[in-house]
């Protein structure tokens, strides 16, 4: 089977990014598909030549197409114009991959999409009203064009179902996995650099750690307020670029030094903070998929999330879970971890290593695979 992926992601320093990059190797290796890939590309940006020239190293494929645009030329060819056919770089593709918010003007074409998350329909205040319109635009023609779209999770298909109306039988869950890029970060950090970072971020006493940009459905407010009666026994370090919300200016209001705002961290600084948490806080309101719990798992780190959204997918009963509208449910699962005995810990750390096996991109490749052949014949029987 040929397959054609939109991999204009890749250029964005964000989670998609890494999740295209993960996604495309894991397919080169381990699918009976030959890859055409079409995406963006900046001038000084090299990372589809980098892709390509991994895939090609990696992989048994014989052939590997880039053809790569501006983001904002392709954007206007594809969606304004319908131009630039997918079938004039890549003749013999029979599948095509989209993202959500991008579709080839091919209408003869089977389509795949996939979709992370709902959050910009959820909450539009976090997004320009045209992207958003862009996001709407495209999931219309999704529809119309009949499209298989895999979510990252159960809660994301109920929201496409429920949202955005696809047929429940169109959408197809397949779950991330953990970026290789987190796991050679924790392999080659030499004890030295971990010592330096340490010393540079000040990590001295005991800390809980929150991570992500600061936006309201990230419920920083409400962790800051759990924490609180315990800031005596325990620090907040709070890790991720500056977003939407007043945390910030809550903490500067509370003026403690025990709540630190660190910024946006490297992935070493980031692997060195899971590494040394007594656990990760993460009360979000609505994810995706709920990334960051994989990642402290990872590194052992226990984990209180949200019972709601996608978080109880991921973490399963390797977390504990909290209602994330309720400081005190909040507070009581902190104060669980921070009170396990080391039998208890033992058990919990056998939980997150059993639960991480169950994520991985073999899965998310072979899974995907088995979309594309249902989107093929679905496209042949029409």
């Amino acid at each position: 089977m040929k397959i054609g992926i939109d991999i204009t992601s890749i250029i964005y320093d964000r989670g998609v990014s890494l999740y295209t990059g993960n996604f495309v190797l894991a397919l080169g290796q381990r699918c009976d598909v030959v890859l055409g890939l079409y995406g963006s590309s900046l001038p000084k940006n090299k990372r589809l030549e980098t892709l390509a020239a991994e895939l090609k190293g990696k992989s048994s494929r014989n052939k590997v197409v880039i053809q790569s645009y501006p983001p904002r030329i392709q954007e206007v060819l594809w969606n304004s114009l319908h131009q630039n056919s997918i079938k004039k770089v890549f003749p013999d593709v029979q599948v095509f991959h989209s993202w959500d918010w991008l579709q080839p003007p091919d209408k003869n074409l089977p389509i795949v999409s996939t979709i992370h998350d709902l959050a910009i329909l959820k909450y539009p205040e976090t997004a320009h009203p045209r992207i958003l319109k862009l996001h709407q635009k495209s999931w219309e023609e999704l529809k119309k064009r009949h499209a298989q779209i895999i979510a990252v999770s159960q809660a994301t298909k109920r929201d496409i179902v429920e949202l955005l109306h696809f047929r429940a039988q169109d959408v197809h869950v397949v779950y991330e996995s953990l970026p290789q890029e987190y796991i050679q970060v924790g392999q080659q950090l030499t004890e030295e650099k971990e010592t330096a970072l340490k010393k540079k971020m000040q990590l001295t006493q005991p800390f809980i750690l929150c991570v992500g940009t600061r936006e309201p459905r990230k419920n920083l407010r409400r962790a800051i307020e759990a924490w609180w009666p315990l800031r005596k026994e325990v620090q907040l370090l709070v890790a991720g670029a500056a977003g939407w919300d007043d945390t910030e200016e809550l903490g500067q209001a509370l003026k403690s030094p025990q709540l630190r705002f660190l910024g946006k961290v490297s992935d070493e600084e980031l692997a060195v903070l899971y590494g040394e948490a007594e656990l990760l806080l993460y009360p979000s309101l609505y994810e995706g998929f709920g990334l960051p719990i994989l990642e402290a798992f990872h590194f052992g780190t226990p984990v209180v999330t949200s019972n709601v959204s996608a978080m109880p997918e991921v973490a399963g009963n390797a977390a504990e879970l909290v209602n994330p509208e309720s400081v005190e449910s909040i507070r009581k699962g902190i104060k669980t971890i921070l009170g396990e005995n080391v039998e208890a810990q033992r058990r919990r750390l056998q939980k997150m290593i059993i639960r991480l096996q169950l994520f991985n991109w073999y899965r998310v490749a072979e899974e995907t695979c088995k979309v594309y052949h249902k989107a093929l014949l679905l496209h042949q029987g029409r």
